[in-house]
């Protein structure tokens, strides 16, 4: 597997499009990272960080709406590719749906949303978009 920030996207997309309750992913330091900010903004329900053999997994509730059991992931996109990086400026952090999505961004200060990247004027590599 040559990005596995790619597949942890295309697992959720996956689960999600299928109506899976929950998905199951090999765990990685930036994925466990990656969930977390998905957690704090809401678009998943719960997860747990599992150390089973060397590698362990990432077990995530995925949220739906109760009634029309609409995924509250609409789409999930890569913008940084191993072939090709996108990093941003501080002034240049991207905005999402005019800031109704997430932009995540791996900076020194860690994983963390576009949103709080302005505030702390912050550059560094666009990983995914959400919305």
């Amino acid at each position: 597997m040559t990005d596995p920030i790619a597949d942890y996207l295309t697992r959720i997309r996956n689960a999600t499009m299928a109506k899976h309750k929950i998905v199951e992913i090999p765990s990685s330091n930036i994925k466990r990272e990656i969930t977390k900010v998905l957690f704090d903004k809401g678009y998943i329900l719960n997860y747990k960080f599992e150390d089973v053999g060397p590698q362990g997994n990432i077990k995530i509730a995925l949220k739906y709406h109760p009634l029309s059991k609409v995924s509250a992931i609409k789409k999930m996109e890569r913008a940084s590719k191993p072939g090709l990086r996108k990093y941003t400026s501080s002034k240049d952090v991207p905005r999402v749906l005019n800031g109704l999505g997430v932009a995540i961004l791996s900076t020194n200060r860690g994983v963390i949303t576009d949103k709080e990247a302005r505030l702390l004027k912050v550059g560094g590599e666009v990983l995914c978009y959400v919305y």
